[in-house]
């Protein structure tokens, strides 16, 4: 049974345990299994050097080549040209490894670009902002060559000093989102589906979470998202219904089961319902 393949840090590289990393795109092809969709259990900024080709996280598919910087979320659905996207940078780092030095858990979800309402997924360099881009990622893999652990302090002052530049340009780019999420609550909620979607499909389960009432959250996401809290809910779910439709040989009663349907002709009825086909249709028109 095909499953889509998740990627975790390697934490102990470098011996002692270190949350950072640069990677070099032609190096890392050989690990991604068929070139198949994946996941990230971390942090990634991708800058590439050379060719140009499809770079896909979450629903964002962007056309991408020399001197384009795409970001990937933890666990966010990935796919990426491995053939004519020849060469680049990987910035790949843990939550943890700025966590345990700003104290500020909102920091990187403050980021535009790891926003989960972002408008896009990529950001196109001037050839000077790609130069100092470049630079600056250079660094950060000296550093880690050289490691120590004093190094962390300068290797997170690098991190953040890329993460804000870029932030910057991003923002300029694209400009600022409508739909970014600003209020907390909001925030903690769909964090909270997007980790227990597979487990919990009820908005009840989640305003018991953040402590509020079922209508009350309700009405904070319709305020900020412009749809439901169960709506938020079932585009989660049929988002990674239709990624293991694609990409995973499980049966319809496998995926019923990995999501937590009642049975399979629920399942069957729902993704119907929002999609206007039905789990076997949709795998037969749109499979690869």
């Amino acid at each position: 049974m095909r499953e889509i393949p998740k990627y975790n840090f390697h934490k102990t590289k470098y011996g002692d345990e270190l949350l950072i990393d640069v990677v070099m795109l032609k190096d890392i092809k050989k690990y991604l299994l068929d070139s198949l969709p994946h996941f990230l259990t971390y942090y990634d900024i991708t800058i590439i050097t050379e060719g140009e080709g499809f770079f896909k996280t979450g629903d964002a598919v962007s056309k991408a080549g020399a001197m384009d910087v795409l970001f990937t979320l933890p666990n966010q659905f990935r796919e990426w040209d491995t053939i004519n996207i020849i060469d680049g940078y990987a910035l790949i780092f843990e939550e943890d490894f700025l966590l345990s030095f700003f104290n500020d858990h909102h920091f990187l979800k403050n980021i535009s670009y790891f926003n989960l309402n972002r408008i896009t997924n990529k950001l196109c360099l001037s050839d000077t902002e790609y130069q100092q881009t470049k630079s600056l990622i250079q660094q950060i893999s000296f550093e880690i060559k050289e490691y120590t652990q004093k190094n962390k302090h300068i290797l997170r002052a690098l991190l953040y000093q890329i993460l804000m530049q870029l932030d910057r340009l991003f923002i300029k780019q694209n400009g600022v989102t409508e739909n970014i999420v600003k209020n907390r609550y909001v925030e903690k909620f769909v964090a909270l589906v997007n980790s227990n979607y597979q487990r919990n499909h009820i908005v009840q389960h989640y305003a018991n979470e953040l402590c509020l009432t079922p209508n009350y959250l309700n009405e904070l996401v319709k305020k900020e998202m412009g749809i439901t809290a169960k709506q938020v809910i079932q585009n989660r779910l049929i988002s990674e219904s239709k990624k293991l439709l694609l990409y995973s040989n499980l049966s319809i009663t496998g995926i019923s089961e990995r999501l937590s349907f009642e049975n399979t002709s629920y399942f069957i009825h729902f993704f119907r319902k929002n999609t206007g086909l039905t789990p076997f249709q949709f795998r037969k028109v749109e499979k690869p």
